[in-house]
């Protein structure tokens, strides 16, 4: 029988090591739970919500202990509604990343994926048309090409995150640059086996 491929990523994890930090998750506690993956950097975490959101230096700091613990990392990047009409997406998607790669190493990427999630597509129903959302994928590896390595770029895996859903699951995971999707609202619905279906063969 094949392998049933499916691991459990926590939504969140904190800065720091054990210690007196309560509250606090740290990557050392989910890895013990089990939990091999971490989303980081998700843009309502970025934003806040009733408290101050988290920059990308900590989101970057945050992903390099998680990764010196033994977890995978999901590094979420994206724009907003009026950056993307400003044309500036790709300036804001590289200064969301520009600390991440500064402070990791090119062996670090492998246990990376990046998700790129337009924040205006994020639960609204709107989405990226795949056309757009390859665009700003590929753009994202050719920045990764030239500011980490293009042997980082070639492998590195780079995920949709806007309102993914069965209906066009198929147009985007058929694009070149894009690697699989983040499904968040659509993974609580039937919906979300039609998103499995739409992954091209391999």
């Amino acid at each position: 029988d094949d392998p049933v491929h499916i691991e459990v990523a926590a939504q969140n994890c904190s800065l720091t090591g054990m210690g007196a930090y309560t509250g606090e998750i740290t990557a050392s506690q989910l890895k013990d739970l089990g939990v091999n993956w971490v989303i980081l950097g998700h843009s309502e975490r970025r934003e806040g919500f009733g408290m101050a959101g988290e920059d990308s230096e900590l989101v970057a700091k945050k992903t390099k202990m998680a990764l010196s613990e033994g977890l995978k990392v999901m590094l979420c990047i994206g724009e907003k509604k009026e950056e993307r009409e400003a044309g500036t997406t790709m300036d804001v998607c590289a200064e969301q990343l520009k600390p991440a790669a500064a402070m990791l190493s090119k062996e670090d990427w492998a246990n990376v994926s990046i998700a790129y999630e337009p924040v205006w597509a994020i639960g609204t129903g709107l989405t990226a048309t795949p056309e757009m959302a390859q665009e700003t994928h590929a753009s994202i590896r050719q920045w990764m090409s030239e500011n980490v390595g293009a042997d980082v770029a070639a492998a590195v895996q780079i995920q949709y995150g806007g309102s993914m859903k069965g209906a066009n699951a198929a147009g985007l995971l058929g694009q070149t640059d894009i690697d699989g999707g983040l499904i968040g609202g659509a993974s609580l619905k039937m919906d979300f086996f039609a998103c499995i279906n739409a992954v091209p063969e391999p």
